[in-house]
């Protein structure tokens, strides 16, 4: 035996080096005759070793388990940033002016005429001196007839006034209408507004472009026999296309008018007032608050943290099956040193 231990070691002394280093370097773990260790080192030694060995499966399992709740937080992450997609929210911001773009004031009289029209400033209205009779008419205004846009059969005449547009200076405009008799029950004028007095006076083709304001502007009414105050605000709504709407928003308040002429009359009377409510103008878009940045930052940490816990499971288990490895070694060898 001594003769072919001696060829083994002089056939390959580099392997029968690292042997005895790894014997030299876990003599703690062999197990020897209860007459040289005692009876208690194998228990002990075994005992480290289960330890390890249900230390490392609990690691495992808990890095196993950080690596689901990764998967989950980047499927919830995906899902929240599909769904901020399709449900944008609606922002509102206000921007103050001094001035506004002149509004136009389309009015459909019918058998109505008008009688003044004046611009006046810090709410101030006079009192009227000769009201029913014919006075100034310092608005700026035009009369075009046009093809009804919902029939195509009947034509609808219309008198467009500039409106207001200084808002510090609280300009507003007061007009009067006069109609001399009616076969209806209730007297009314029905008015609408669009955003720019001058694209209308630049406009080629006015008709078309009434037609096109009727057709997207809400219209309302002011009836005789009282002062209607209309106090405007404007609001501006971006669509997804980037084009740009604007409607108004209105409140109007009404004051009983009292006739004090001398004589009985069967005319009526309508008397409006227009101004800006206030020198803000509102602003509405929609606005997508998934940002694809900050997602792609969130899924890239989600990542390396999945690739990190993915890479530590890969090491434990390495170094479980060489625990294992070793153990099963060093058994070998005490076997061999007993027999």
């Amino acid at each position: 035996q001594l003769s072919e231990d001696v060829e083994r070691v002089s056939g390959n002394p580099t392997d029968e080096r690292e042997g005895e280093m790894e014997v030299h370097e876990d003599a703690s773990s062999v197990i020897l005759p209860d007459s040289e260790l005692g009876t208690t080192a194998p228990s002990l030694r075994f005992s480290k070793t289960c330890l390890k060995n249900v230390f490392s499966v609990i690691l495992l399992f808990i890095y196993l388990l950080l690596m689901a709740v990764a998967v989950f937080l980047v499927y919830q992450t995906i899902s929240d940033f599909r769904e901020k997609l399709k449900h944008p929210v609606m922002s509102v911001s206000y921007k103050e002016v001094s001035l506004y773009d002149a509004p136009g004031i389309a009015f459909y009289p019918g058998k109505a005429r008008l009688l003044s029209c004046k611009h006046h400033y810090y709410d101030h209205i006079p009192p009227l001196i000769n009201p029913g009779q014919p006075g100034d008419i310092e608005c700026t205004t035009r009369r075009i007839n046009y093809t009804d846009p919902f029939t195509n059969q009947t034509t609808k005449y219309a008198l467009v006034v500039q409106g207001p547009r200084d808002v510090k200076k609280k300009e507003l405009v007061f007009l009067q209408f006069h109609l001399n008799g009616t076969d209806q029950d209730f007297s009314a004028i029905d008015y609408l507004l669009f955003s720019s007095f001058q694209e209308f006076i630049n406009s080629p083709e006015k008709a078309e472009f009434m037609k096109d304001c009727e057709s997207s502007y809400s219209s309302w009414k002011f009836s005789g026999g009282f002062r209607t105050w209309v106090k405007m605000s404007l609001v501006k709504t971006k669509e997804e296309d980037g084009s740009e709407t604007v409607e108004f928003k209105q409140e109007t308040s009404v004051v009983n008018y009292i006739d004090q002429r001398t004589k009985p009359r069967s005319d009526q009377l309508f008397f409006v007032v227009f101004e800006w409510k206030d020198p803000f103008i509102q602003t509405v878009q929609d606005i997508i608050t998934a940002n694809p940045w900050n997602t792609i930052a969130l899924l890239c940490g989600i990542f390396l943290a999945l690739f990190k816990a993915a890479d530590f499971a890969k090491l434990s288990v390495k170094w479980m099956i060489k625990i294992r490895k070793r153990h099963l070694k060093r058994s070998r060898q005490v076997m061999n040193h007993i027999s």
